[in-house]
């Protein structure tokens, strides 16, 4: 394994090969193959530590936490602490003796005293060929700038965020018309198999185990926020079209209708397509004009070629498809977006 960017360390510390006493950390659903494929292994988990609930708030739907139904269908303890780097966590960490912690979609950052607590520290398996994308959306950033491929990467874990060593590598192509979510489902099955050969490498003690990363490549994936969805239309329609992909099921991609006389519609681009040049319509052709609007496609100019907007939701009501909307709502071409 010789990813790129990465260069080769020692690790010297071993697991007992038949005896490994795991903690598992993890609360999304990107966790939940990882902390089967660990159950059904040699190698044992004695707890599952998971981030308590956060009260739902009016209209909101309870708060799920999958990690949790899986331990308590296998009678695992679980530990919700507030903060891992506590010192109630840490002490409770400390009583249950494990030799590694590993970590997966957990949402707390461990410290350098939290992860001394165990002989060999953590591993974690995070969604991208690191050095790329560190932070905590990896999957929607790869499909937003376009990447050909992604994959997952164990580390084994520093208290820098996403930047330790890597054990395990796995690389995988990003279909043309993959969305965020089908592709993070992918990921999370690829990245079961590789938090069990990363365990599997400490325990046969292998001497060449992490290969350093090289902070030059490195890229950011921050948290997604809801203004990253608005649309700029002076990008080119392939790269919306990415956009489209990957700001789901959050924060969606949307732009405005201007209507003359009106307030502006906010409008989310549910399902989209590029075309390879602007239609000869009349109307507009600078970005963001809707240069087709009629019975067979609604298109709007791009900074390069144009958007084919295939179905939308206005604010307010369900998606449908672009001439369902067009039947009932009087956008036409020259008319502005964004």
């Amino acid at each position: 394994m010789e990813p790129s960017g990465l260069e080769r360390v020692i690790t010297m510390t071993t697991l007992s090969p038949s005896a490994s006493r795991l903690i598992v950390m993890g609360t999304g659903p990107f966790a939940v193959p990882m902390f089967r494929a660990v159950l059904g292994s040699p190698h044992r988990a004695a707890a599952l530590v998971t981030r308590p609930d956060r009260p739902a708030h009016r209209r909101e739907r309870a708060p799920v936490n999958p990690m949790r139904d899986v331990a308590r269908e296998n009678g695992l303890e679980v530990f919700e602490p507030e903060s891992i780097n506590s010192p109630e966590a840490q002490a409770w960490l400390r009583d249950r003796a494990p030799e590694l912690f590993v970590v997966c979609d957990y949402g707390q950052i461990l410290s350098r005293e939290t992860l001394a607590l165990t002989r060999l520290g953590g591993i974690n398996l995070h969604a991208s060929l690191l050095p790329k994308y560190r932070g905590a959306a990896p999957i929607n950033w790869a499909i937003y700038h376009g990447e050909a491929e992604t994959g997952v990467t164990v580390i084994h874990m520093t208290p820098q965020l996403d930047a330790g060593p890597a054990l395990v590598q796995k690389r995988t192509p990003i279909g043309p018309a993959e969305t965020a979510p089908e592709l993070e489902a992918r990921l999370a099955e690829l990245g079961a198999g590789a938090i069990l050969e990363a365990i599997d490498i400490l325990a046969r003690g292998k001497h060449d185990a992490g290969i350093l990363q090289d902070p030059k490549l490195a890229t950011k994936a921050p948290r997604l926020e809801k203004e990253d969805g608005l649309v700029d239309w002076s990008r080119s329609a392939r790269e919306i079209s990415n956009q489209v992909r990957a700001f789901e099921p959050w924060p969606k991609t949307f732009t405005f209708w201007q209507r003359a006389g009106h307030e502006p519609l906010r409008l989310i681009l549910d399902r989209v397509h590029p075309l390879d040049s602007i239609p000869a319509v009349s109307g507009g052709a600078s970005p963001g004009f809707v240069v087709q609007a009629d019975e067979h496609r609604l298109v709007v100019a791009c900074g390069e070629a144009a958007l084919q907007v295939e179905t939308l939701q206005p604010s307010g009501r369900r998606a449908m498809s672009a001439g369902e909307f067009l039947r009932g709502h009087p956008l036409k071409a020259g008319e502005k977006l964004g």
